[in-house]
C-alpha cells in the first residue's frame, strides 16, 4: 500500500505552523513506511520545504521508502489522490478542498484520513476557579495559535463576564512576541517570548485584514498587543509577525465567527442559557478538540456529549497528543479513518475480512 499526504493543499487561512507540520506530517510518514508502505509526501504550499527536505533525506539514506514531492497544490493533489498507485490518502486541510478530495478518494474506493478544520471552542458556565483559568491563557497561545488544536473562540456566560475579563485580560498582556535572539548586548540573557510570526507576511495580513473587518462590521476589540512590547532585531523584517488580539462578539459573516483563524486572535461569544452555549460551541459543525470550565463535574457530564468536538476537556485544553488516545473528530472536522495510537497502523494495513476502520465513512461511523 502506497500513503499520500498532500499537507500542503491547505488554504491560506489555515496554514499551520511549521512544528505542527514537521510533527503530525513526518509522524504519520514514518508510521506508515513502518507498517511496510512506500512513502510519497507533499510539502505543504506554504513553509517547511528546507526542513522536510532534510527530514525526508535522512530518513531515505537510512533505506526508509520515502519521496517528497514540492509544488503548488492545486497543481499536484488530484494527480496524486487519482494515482492509481496511491493505496491511502492522508489530508490535513481546510474543508472546501478536503471536501474535494473526500470525493475522489470515495469514488475511487481508497482509504483516506482527512483532518479538517474546525473552531474548537473554551466554554464557561458556572465556574469561578479563575486563578487557574489565568494560569492557562498565555500558554493557549503556543505557536501562536497555529495549529489545530489551538482554542481561538470562547463562549462565556453573561453573568460571568466581568469575572472571565479579571482573568484574561492581565493574562493575555503577558504575552511577548519577537526575535528569540534579539538582545542588546551578546552577553545579555535571550528574551522570554511567548511565540513568534505566522507562517509568512501574507498570512499576518490576512489576519490583520479580517481583524480590521470584523470591527468595522461590529466587533468590539478588548484587546490589541503594541509592536513597543516586542523584541526584534534592528533591521528586522517583521512583516510577518501578528500581535495577539481579543475581540468581542465577531459579526456572522466574519470568517473569525465560524472558522479557524490559525494565528494569535481570540474572539468571545457571550451567552445566556445553556442551548445558546451549545450552538455556540457547535459554531463550525465539528472540531477536534473542545473545553468546558463549570464547577460541577455533574453539570460538565451533562453538558459534554452535546459538544461536537472529538476530545473534551474539564477546564484543562486537550491536544492531539494527549497520551495514547485514539484521535480524529466529528461533523465536518474529520472524513475518513481515526488515528492516534495503534489506529494509524490499522488505517493504512489489511486487517481481518470485513473488518470496519473506526471513523467517519459515508457508510459507517464507528468510535472505539
Amino acid at each position: 500500500m502506497f500513503f499520500e499526504r498532500p499537507g500542503g493543499v491547505r488554504n491560506s487561512a489555515t496554514t499551520p505552523a511549521n512544528s505542527e507540520m514537521m510533527s503530525v506530517l513526518v509522524h504519520a510518514l514514518l508510521v506508515q513506511a513502518l507498517a511496510g508502505n512506500a512513502v510519497v509526501a507533499k510539502t505543504p504550499t506554504d513553509g517547511g520545504v528546507a526542513c522536510l527536505t532534510l527530514a525526508t533525506a535522512l530518513a531515505a539514506r537510512e533505506g526508509v521508502p520515502v519521496t517528497l514531492v514540492s509544488g503548488s497544490g492545486g497543481e499536484l493533489s488530484e494527480a496524486l489522490v487519482r494515482a492509481p498507485e496511491i493505496g491511502c490518502v492522508s489530508f490535513v486541510g481546510g474543508r472546501d478542498t478536503g471536501a474535494a478530495v473526500a470525493t475522489a478518494v470515495v469514488d475511487l474506493g481508497k482509504r483516506h484520513i482527512l483532518e479538517q478544520e474546525g473552531l474548537n471552542t473554551w466554554g464557561i458556565w458556572n465556574y469561578s476557579d479563575w486563578d487557574a483559568l489565568g494560569a492557562l491563557i498565555p500558554k493557549l497561545f503556543d505557536y501562536g495559535k497555529q495549529r489545530c488544536t489551538a482554542y481561538p473562540r470562547f463562549v462565556v456566560q453573561r453573568g460571568l463576564f466581568d469575572a472571565f475579563l479579571a482573568a484574561y485580560l492581565p493574562a493575555v498582556r503577558t504575552l511577548r512576541i519577537g526575535h528569540p535572539l534579539a538582545v542588546e548586548h551578546p552577553d545579555d540573557p535571550y528574551p522570554a517570548l511567548d511565540f513568534g510570526p505566522v507562517i509568512n507576511a501574507a498570512k499576518a495580513k490576512e489576519l490583520d485584514d479580517q481583524v480590521a473587518e470584523a470591527i468595522d462590521r461590529g466587533a468590539v476589540p478588548l484587546y490589541r498587543g503594541t509592536p513597543a512590547d516586542a523584541r526584534f532585531l534592528p533591521g528586522q523584517d517583521t512583516s510577518a509577525y501578528v500581535q495577539p488580539v481579543t475581540l468581542l462578539h465577531p459579526p456572522r459573516s466574519s470568517p473569525l465567527h465560524h472558522a479557524e483563524p490559525f494565528g494569535p486572535v481570540d474572539t468571545i461569544v457571550l451567552v445566556d442559557t445553556e442551548a445558546e452555549l451549545l450552538a455556540a460551541m457547535n459554531a463550525s459543525n465539528g472540531a477536534l478538540v473542545a473545553t468546558l470550565s463549570t464547577d460541577e463535574r455533574a453539570t460538565f457530564d451533562r453538558l459534554a456529549p452535546h459538544i461536537r468536538a472529538f476530545k473534551i476537556g474539564h477546564g484543562v485544553p486537550r491536544s492531539r497528543g494527549d497520551r495514547d488516545e485514539l484521535f480524529g473528530g466529528y461533523g465536518a472536522s474529520w472524513r475518513g479513518a481515526f488515528v492516534g495510537g495503534e489506529l494509524l497502523v490499522r488505517a493504512v494495513t489489511r486487517g481481518p475480512a470485513g473488518e470496519r476502520s473506526p471513523g467517519n465513512f459515508p457508510d459507517h461511523r464507528l468510535t472505539p
